[in-house]
């Protein structure tokens, strides 16, 4: 069986269209009032959508990193935990 392997630069293009996907939703917002907009928190929102995809990049990536990929999966876990605190704390105040 044959294993696709993409490069660092292929995996970046798929993060690209996220940012471009990003970009519209953004522009979306603009037309909301400066009330909607904070409790939309839509950089937050962009944010834990990039880590998630991050996240399922460097699950889907070759194990044998000298553990970097590891702690690396452990990070974005983090952050994602992070983002999500911080959209809930800001929901509530």
């Amino acid at each position: 069986m044959t294993e696709l392997k993409l490069s660092r630069r292929d995996s970046l293009k798929g993060l690209m269209g996220v940012g471009v996907a990003s970009v519209a939703v953004a522009a979306g917002v603009t037309a909301l009032t400066t009330t909607e907009a904070a409790a939309a928190q839509v950089h937050m929102d962009i944010a834990l959508e990039t880590l998630n995809t991050a996240l399922h990049q460097l699950e889907d990536a070759m194990p044998d990193k000298g553990g970097y990929r590891v702690r690396a999966i452990a990070a974005v876990k983090a952050a994602i935990g992070d983002v999500e605190a911080g959209i809930k704390w800001a929901r509530h105040h």
